[in-house]
């Protein structure tokens, strides 16, 4: 046992079995993290039904299960992982395990392995339900939705860890955090996909962070992703990845800020 531990996998499985030990613990962490992303696709219905839908190709359900992947994504995920980061660090965890034989990557990876976890048991759940209750049809490009899922999922996790970065205290990671969710939420293609937008704002918003995950993940579903578009969205991810892990390795606090 003792050998498996001081292997890289057993050092961040045991340090993911303490923070989801943490995590169960904490009643606004489960509220926010996990009922919340199953509520919210609700909302999202309600809007899509004044939609003019069909002129954009689209159906109630293909705007509502990209819609809550991208709220488990934000919510499970990132907005969960920022208050981890920020609290672990006040409370000197991530000093303490920098002294050990954990490398920086082992501690951040570790760490967000339950918040990931989530966000990935909630997307497969909400998938699911969206197909038997919408009659959401099989995916058409099922590859696209997949990198689409997989990037936003190491997505979250980066940008959380720069937001931490940017954070002083575990109450104010809530605020640190919302600029992130709002703009994702109104111009990613959550609430509103892009074909309904203007053209010259549409084109802004595929800019955005969030936005190529929501794109490869509709347009896993309904297959007339073409590709120049697919290739233009996975471009915009790994810019957004490059950048996050530059900003991780510049700006990540290990210790608390004064």
């Amino acid at each position: 046992m003792s050998a498996a531990v001081t292997t890289p996998a057993g050092r961040m499985a045991a340090l993911a079995r303490a923070e989801l030990a943490l995590l169960a613990r904490s009643r606004s962490a489960l509220v926010a993290g996990v009922l919340l992303p199953l509520v919210l696709p609700f909302s999202v219905r309600t809007a899509a039904a004044q939609m003019n839908l069909k002129d954009a190709g689209l159906t109630i359900g293909l705007v509502i299960l990209p819609a809550a992947i991208g709220f488990s994504l934000l919510f499970a995920v990132y907005s969960t992982l920022v208050s981890v980061f920020v609290s672990r660090r006040e409370q000197l965890v991530l000093k303490r395990l920098r002294t050990g034989e954990l490398r920086d990557a082992e501690i951040l990876t570790g760490a967000a392995l339950p918040a990931v976890a989530t966000g990935l048991v909630q997307c497969l759940l909400l998938t699911g339900a969206c197909t038997v209750l919408l009659h959401v049809p099989a995916p058409r490009a099922p590859h696209l939705a997949v990198a689409g899922l997989l990037s936003g999922l190491l997505l979250s996790v980066l940008l959380a860890a720069v937001t931490a970065g940017f954070t002083r205290t575990t109450e104010s990671s809530q605020v640190t955090s919302l600029p992130l969710l709002m703009v994702s939420m109104v111009g990613s293609g959550l609430t509103v996909p892009l074909e309904l937008l203007p053209e010259r704002l549409a084109r802004f918003c595929e800019l955005l962070p969030l936005t190529p995950v929501i794109t490869l993940v509709r347009g896993g579903w309904t297959g007339d992703l073409s590709v120049y578009d697919t290739l233009r969205a996975l471009a915009v991810a790994l810019a957004w990845i490059a950048i996050a892990v530059f900003a991780v390795r510049r700006r990540f606090r290990w210790e608390p800020r004064r």
